[in-house]
């Protein structure tokens, strides 16, 4: 059995489900420390007419020092959701495939959701259905582990009985494999595909968030990203 890992990122870029489809399990680390500062967990960029796009979901962290992942909650104040919606809207608007995703972003920008990882989690699992991944999605909070670094990874995997841990390549750097060796688990690495594929507004712009992929080529978008 294969397991990776990732934190859960807003709109992910397409790498980030190609990492899922190698994998039987596909632990969220959603317990993990709130990085300072700007994080690929509350933006990722899109594309319109000028270039790159970035959307970024407001929370709330002044006073509130370190915070897990899980307990960030969204700023649900002003109109920054229907600012947001409506540069979505405007920027792929000529896209083929629009119409096929907008109820999602609509959900999204509807200021229903309090914590930051149910809004990403929901987008994750709406993503897996439509590319028709069948890996299962489970929460580090969820198995109960909260251990760090290395031991983490490792814990993860005897929790769920693994016998792999899939990583990217430049964790070969960081990664220490006498640890997993002693777990008898195997260190499996795999390079992310950077996929190139028709958008709109001029250049090619690589790794925008995979929405960019699926409102241009919609059901091609798994073949894109798998190469099959």
């Amino acid at each position: 059995m294969i397991i990776s890992t990732y934190q859960p990122y807003f709109a992910p870029f397409p790498g980030f489900f190609y990492k899922a489809g190698q994998s039987d399990i596909f632990v969220i680390l959603d317990s993990v420390q709130f990085p300072l500062g700007t994080s690929w967990i509350t933006r990722n960029r899109f594309k319109n007419d000028q270039g790159s796009m970035w959307i970024t979901i407001p929370v709330w962290s002044k006073g509130l020092g370190l915070q897990n992942i899980n307990r960030v909650e969204i700023c649900n104040q002003g109109k920054w959701p229907e600012k947001r919606l409506k540069s979505l809207k405007t920027a792929y608007s000529n896209a083929p495939y629009l119409d096929e995703h907008i109820g999602i972003l609509e959900e999204i920008f509807s200021g229903i959701y309090h914590r930051l990882v149910d809004l990403n989690i929901r987008l994750t699992r709406y993503i897996f259905r439509y590319l028709e991944l069948d890996t299962e999605i489970v929460l580090q909070s969820e198995l109960g582990i909260h251990s760090r670094g290395n031991q983490l990874l490792v814990d993860i995997c005897k929790k769920a009985g693994a016998d792999s841990f899939l990583a990217q390549s430049p964790a070969k750097s960081y990664l220490d494999a006498r640890m997993f060796a002693e777990e008898n688990i195997c260190l499996e690495f795999t390079r992310l595909p950077s996929p190139v594929y028709p958008q709109l507004w001029g250049e090619f712009i690589p790794n925008l968030s995979v929405f960019d992929l699926l409102m241009n080529c919609g059901p091609k978008s798994r073949e894109i990203i798998f190469g099959h």
